[in-house]
């Protein structure tokens, strides 16, 4: 006698996680990379950290982490009004090292937007010298916290 046993699950897997409070967003570029940790705690202040890290860049040269966003949320983005980070809303520079790498902890808030605002938001490393794109972002989906 064989015995046909079920492989159902009683509790189903959650639904994977939306909204999308904190996004790892991976820059590409023809020579170097970067990675942005961008994170939303669960706080009323609304501040998103932007933990920016850039590998195999100019050696001791000035970049700028820019984003834009677009409010149709389709994961297509179409927005170009691009806007430069920094440490709220004043701007700063990542610096690279001898080696090319450089790191720089950077902070938006999102306070005037309501909770649940959604958006597609995309993003870009340029050079602070001659403004040319060297590094780009995937579109991700954002709702804020």
């Amino acid at each position: 006698m064989i015995t046909i046993l079920s492989c159902q699950k009683s509790n189903p897997d959650p639904a994977p996680l939306d909204p999308k409070f904190n996004l790892d967003v991976v820059l590409k570029g023809s020579s170097g990379s970067g990675f942005v940790k961008f994170r939303q705690e669960s706080d009323t202040s609304k501040i998103i950290t932007l933990d920016t890290d850039l590998r195999d860049m100019m050696a001791n040269h000035e970049y700028k982490l820019q984003r834009a966003v677009d409010t149709t949320i389709d994961g297509n983005c179409t927005g170009t009004a691009w806007l430069t980070l920094g440490k709220g809303l004043q701007p700063k520079s990542i610096i690279t090292d001898g080696l090319g790498k450089g790191t720089e902890q950077l902070w938006r808030s999102v306070a005037s937007l309501p909770a649940g605002s959604k958006f597609d938001i995309h993003f870009q490393i340029i050079d602070a010298i001659t403004m040319a794109v060297v590094l780009k972002s995937d579109c991700y989906q954002y709702t804020v916290r």
